[in-house]
């Protein structure tokens, strides 16, 4: 199996992110960042199918700035064989990074490419189905269970209110939902051969964006609490409230 993984840098979902002085990003003075939590699920789906197959490559490839490096080696210390940084300020854009990992994928051999179903950070989900399109394979998304057999994918989808079983032939495109695989931790051992695997860096050029951030706002601070009264009297007051000034009854 040679499986290519699309991964991303996100800050930390428990971290206390700042919006940046110029009101266009976060300011990553003291803001954690690790690898998007459902690419970790990808990853993980990725060295799984190797291990079953016996033998295989896994690349992990990244769209960023040299920032992104740490990404990757956390990548390489799961069990990734390589890693590949497009080097670039990124962009808010899902058609512009999905243009430069179809272009950079289209020249490798692989059977199947994975990504998790979203980054944490803009929620976009627009990605693997944009790379997918712009190779001309297949793909299957929120992906809760893979079998790979004879060069056939299996892939059970969430779908409201149940599951859909799609099946198709590789090379394909895989997007990870929570419950596909639980990520393993990098072992010392895994952590220190990461820094021997190699991790390739290109400069690229991100084409021109369709849309702009114009702004990015913290959401406004929650009003004081409100204590009303004690015991069976407080009722009529609260119910009042409720209904008259938070409108929900």
């Amino acid at each position: 199996m040679r499986t290519i993984v699309c991964i991303k840098r996100v800050p930390d979902s428990e971290a206390r992110v700042r919006v940046s002085a110029d009101g266009r990003g976060i300011d990553p003075s003291g803001t954690k960042f690790v690898l998007n939590p459902y690419d970790e699920i990808a990853l993980e789906a990725a060295l799984q199918l190797k291990e079953e197959a016996g033998d295989g490559t896994v690349t992990a490839i990244t769209v960023g700035s040299d920032d992104a490096k740490e990404t990757l080696r956390s990548a390489l210390a799961m069990g990734a064989d390589d890693g590949v940084l497009l080097r670039s300020e990124g962009s808010v854009d899902g058609l512009t990074v999905a243009r430069a990992l179809a272009d950079e994928v289209s020249g490798r051999q692989y059977d199947l490419l994975l990504f998790g179903k979203q980054a944490i950070d803009d929620d976009n989900m627009q990605v693997p189905a944009m790379v997918a399109q712009m190779l001309g394979l297949p793909c299957a998304t929120v992906v809760v269970d893979l079998e790979i057999h004879d060069g056939v994918a299996t892939a059970k989808r969430e779908v409201e209110g149940g599951h859909e079983i799609v099946e198709f032939d590789l090379p394909g495109v895989v997007a990870a939902q929570k419950g596909l695989k639980e990520p393993r931790y990098p072992s010392l051992k895994g952590i220190m051969a990461a820094k021997r695997k190699p991790l390739e860096e290109k400069d690229i050029e991100l084409r021109a964006p369709k849309i702009e951030l114009l702004e990015l706002t913290m959401p406004p601070a929650r009003p004081e609490p409100q204590i009303v009264g004690e015991g069976p009297e407080a009722v009529p007051e609260l119910v009042r409230r409720l209904r008259e000034e938070a409108k929900v009854l």
